[in-house]
């Protein structure tokens, strides 16, 4: 996964936290999670069509999956990513 967000502000270190712990809560062990600061690495940012951050992308397994805007709702991110809560039956 890769997570773009803008800067050191509160908001960007709040959401990489809350993002590993939901991670590490439902996806142990079977993630790679790079964060990419949009003001550090424009290029980044450009290439993979951010226009907004913060914005994750699930780069695999396919098809890719992205969300924007507040990942701090635990059930919003697990949705929008198409990964199952650890608290549902599988």
């Amino acid at each position: 996964m890769r997570l773009f967000v803008a800067g050191t502000a509160p908001r960007s270190l709040r959401t990489v936290e809350v993002l590993r712990r939901i991670c590490e809560a439902h996806v142990l062990g079977r993630y790679e999670l790079e964060i990419v600061d949009i003001y550090q690495q424009p290029d980044l940012a450009e290439r993979d069509g951010i226009l907004a951050a913060p914005t994750l992308l699930r780069l695999a397994p396919g098809p890719e999956r992205r969300i924007s805007g507040d990942l701090l709702d635990e059930g919003r991110v697990l949705r929008g990513l198409e990964i199952a809560s650890a608290a549902e039956p599988h």
